[in-house]
């Protein structure tokens, strides 16, 4: 019988890319995103093997009934990916409040209330899979990603923090951590991305991550490195250092 997945943020991008991944490996696939036009259009491709579940994850009562309707529909889910996510960028002139309320409630919050959908089921028979991707971005403070870097960072952190309790209930957790992907978000990016990989690359170590049941997953990991490096670094050398890498110039 074919294993399970509930992947969010699946119409484009990393969610995409690995709901395909997913479904040619064999699996069956659960996908969700807000594009539901996207989302028949890949189902209809897949041999039968992706299964469209339109869902905007910023509204709790929706998610919960999604996560019903694919157990219903589906079966038991064995691994949950929540990939739903959005950038925008935060300056100064204007400083836009709203950015940090977008963010918080579809980076953030969203995973959030996935988590609060496919938790007590798992807990309950003290087993499954969840993945939370995240960003490098999370690792330190990037320039004007003030919004966006604060909702991964904080993914990073309610990630440590679960795994602990995942632990005693038998639930593999992960948090996916890649750097530059092309994407239609970094598409929009007015700085150099080193390491560019693509969303298939991408997709590829996710799925490879997840099969080794890794708690980190993060690509590419020389660039990972790096950023870890320099998040060590005093702030006397950390400022200049990153505003020269990302070529942040004064007003």
């Amino acid at each position: 019988m074919a294993r399970l997945v509930w992947i969010t943020g699946a119409s484009t991008g990393i969610g995409h890319a690995t709901a395909l991944a997913y479904a040619r490996d064999g699996w069956t696939v659960a996908a969700s995103a807000r594009d539901a036009t996207a989302l028949a259009t890949m189902a209809a491709g897949s041999a039968g093997r992706i299964h469209a579940f339109p869902l905007d994850v910023t509204d709790e009562p929706a998610t919960l009934a999604t996560h019903a309707a694919i157990e219903q529909a589906l079966g038991q889910i064995d691994l949950a990916i929540f990939s739903a996510g959005t950038h925008l960028p935060v300056r100064l002139e204007p400083f836009e409040t709203r950015a940090f309320r977008k963010l918080v409630e579809v980076n953030l919050m969203g995973v959030v209330y996935c988590l609060g959908a496919v938790l007590p089921a798992m807990t309950r028979r003290r087993g499954g899979q969840i993945a939370i991707v995240s960003s490098v971005a999370g690792y330190f403070g990037m320039p004007t990603a003030a919004a966006y870097s604060a909702t991964k960072s904080a993914l990073i952190s309610l990630a440590q923090s679960l795994k602990f309790d995942c632990d005693r209930y038998g639930i593999a957790l992960s948090v996916i951590n890649p750097g530059f992907v092309r994407t239609p978000l970094t598409d929009k990016n007015e700085f150099p991305m080193p390491f560019l990989i693509s969303a298939e690359e991408a997709a590829k170590r996710i799925v490879d991550g997840l099969a080794a049941k890794r708690f980190e997953i993060t690509f590419p990991r020389r660039f990972a490195l790096i950023l870890k490096l320099i998040r060590l670094l005093p702030y006397g050398l950390f400022f200049p250092l990153v505003a020269r890498g990302t070529r942040i110039e004064k007003p």
